[in-house]
């Protein structure tokens, strides 16, 4: 594969945002490596297919950290501070011992009672209103996973509408004014959230990452303590969105797979790995950085800082892994996604995302049965950008007192 550009994802319009998969499947035809360049003007190495980006994943060659980015790409830092998703071992290792804790599957399995009872609460107020309308993301995908995240950070005063307008600014604009823009909002806002927690410590996560950065001789600097609540608060309410809504809109859209699902609710979990597998809410990759020449799948990258970009989206719809990929089957064997990572970067949230997702859609279906979509699918508005993927609303129907 040679250096020139292949494909410009900022002149692919709606069309991509809405269905990037014939996209990626026409690139991933030619070969696993393609020079590319993003939405914000930067060229990039975008890997395809599932074992190349597999290998990828896992290879240690390729940099998390923002330092080792060539000073040439025209790119915003996508987070504030330092966090597991901008860090190399050892620093990464340090830090996701210290978070994971909080993550284990007993503590996760611990919100359950609160996750059903705000999933409850959020469902009892949408099929209140009268005209058996709602946006699903505002009214239940939204709300339950930035309310969980928050709780389980001490983040009760959040003020949610800013902070969701800067995390899609950050994560998504094209421009890269306004993505410095939000990302020195959020680091702002969040600083202020840090020290008014160090004077008030709680029983919470965020509290306990402060504690243990006074008590331990600063194991966390300031600058990682604004990179983990930035971590922990954009990617663990914006993914959960996204698969919940995506994971509606795939039923929806395949009535025979939700009827199978009504009819048999202990497929749910394996629906759920079949609806990350389909349609996961990260689409490719954070950045990564080249910190040497290396060759992925027979392709020579040069190192120095180039940006390489793997897309997950398509490594879940490769058939050489997933036979007849196009096709929506909560039977099929999903397990061995990508759609959480894979390696030293898996994504330690994904337990809770799980919980989160099965515990909204069950709750739903069961209290909906009779739930179709309110928009022609092609209406319907999508993200933008190359990282999170999902609609930006997603307006549902009931019958009321069905």
């Amino acid at each position: 594969m040679g250096t020139e550009i292949t494909t410009d994802f900022g002149a692919l319009g709606e069309e991509f945002s809405r269905n990037p998969h014939p996209v990626y499947a026409g690139l991933r035809a030619q070969g696993p490596v393609h020079r590319v360049r993003v939405p914000e003007g930067a060229d990039a190495w975008l890997v395809v297919g599932y074992e190349a980006c597999r290998s990828a994943l896992a290879d240690p060659t390729l940099s998390k950290s923002w330092q080792d980015a060539s000073p040439a790409l025209p790119l915003a830092r996508l987070s504030a501070g330092e966090n597991l998703l901008s860090s190399n071992p050892p620093d990464h290792t340090r830090l996701r011992k210290l978070v994971a804790k909080e993550f284990t599957p007993r503590r996760v399995e611990a919100l359950t009672p609160r996750v059903q009872a705000l999933t409850g609460e959020l469902l009892d107020a949408m099929l209140a209103r009268p005209a058996g309308r709602a946006d699903l993301v505002e009214a239940l995908s939204l709300p339950l996973s930035m309310g969980i995240v928050c709780e389980l950070l001490g983040v009760p005063s959040l003020d949610r509408t800013a902070f969701r307008d800067w995390a899609e600014q950050a994560l998504s604009s094209s421009d890269r004014d306004t993505r410095t823009a939000a990302t020195a909002a959020m680091t702002h806002y969040l600083t202020g959230m840090v020290d008014d927690m160090r004077n008030r410590p709680r029983d919470d996560l965020m509290s306990a990452l402060i504690r243990t950065t006074d008590e331990d001789g600063g194991r966390l600097s300031p600058g990682e303590l604004i990179g983990m609540a930035w971590l922990l608060l954009v990617t663990g309410f914006e993914t959960t969105v996204h698969l919940i809504s995506m994971g509606v809109l795939a039923l929806l859209q395949h009535p025979g797979q939700l009827s199978a699902l009504r009819a048999d609710p202990s497929l749910i979990d394996n629906a759920l790995e079949e609806m990350l597998r389909y349609e996961g809410p990260v689409e490719t990759t954070t950045y990564r950085f080249t910190t040497e020449p290396l060759d992925i799948a027979g392709t020579p990258i040069p190192g120095g800082g180039e940006l390489v970009l793997i897309a997950l989206a398509d490594a879940d719809r490769d058939p050489a892994r997933f036979p007849d990929p196009d096709r929506f089957d909560i039977r099929r064997a999903a397990g061995g996604h990508l759609a959480f990572g894979h390696g030293i970067h898996y994504c330690l949230g994904a337990s809770l995302a799980r919980l989160q997702a099965r515990t909204a859609i069950t709750a739903l279906l069961e209290r909906c049965p009779i739930l179709s979509l309110d928009a022609h699918p092609a209406a319907l508005a999508w993200r933008a950008g190359l990282l999170i993927r999902g609609p930006r609303r997603l307006p549902v129907r009931w019958l009321p007192g069905a």
